[in-house]
């Protein structure tokens, strides 16, 4: 079976335009502030003032002008969410872009550590020993029921 990968054609970003606007008294607040896990990959998001939008953007921008084949918006959207909330670790193409666009190295985006192995089967162990520790309790409560009526 063959598979018939369409190409990419990347277009050139439009110039931007900057535009003055002016307002008096004091500025208002955001209606939605910017929100970011607890993680070295989202602290740097943060610092940055960037939503997830952007940062994604700056990923295709960057992948663009490098000539780098990435993901697609929508899925580098839902990458970056996992990569920030350390479910999944980026590969090696993507930590050295986020380097890039975040002007910083890898260990201060966190992708110098271990990668956590095991965290499913630890996490059912608990569980299970948690589940166990239930039952006894409850045991040993319907015996001091039991002996107290």
């Amino acid at each position: 079976m063959t598979a018939v990968v369409p190409e990419r054609r990347y277009l050139a970003p439009a110039p931007v335009r900057l535009v003055a606007v002016a307002f008096e008294g004091d500025a208002p607040a955001q209606p939605q502030p910017l929100r970011a896990p607890d993680t070295p990959l989202g602290r740097a998001r943060l610092a940055r003032g960037w939503s997830r939008e952007k940062t994604v953007r700056a990923l295709l921008s960057l992948a663009n002008s490098w000539g780098w084949r990435v993901a697609t918006e929508s899925s580098l959207k839902v990458q970056l969410h996992k990569w920030e909330h350390e479910q999944v670790r980026p590969g090696e193409t993507y930590q050295a872009m986020l380097c890039a666009v975040f002007q910083t190295d890898r260990a201060s985006l966190g992708f110098n550590r271990p990668e956590p192995t095991g965290r499913v089967s630890e996490l059912s162990d608990r569980i299970a020993s948690l589940e166990s520790l239930v039952a006894r309790l409850t045991d040993a409560l319907t015996n001091v029921q039991a002996v107290a009526l």
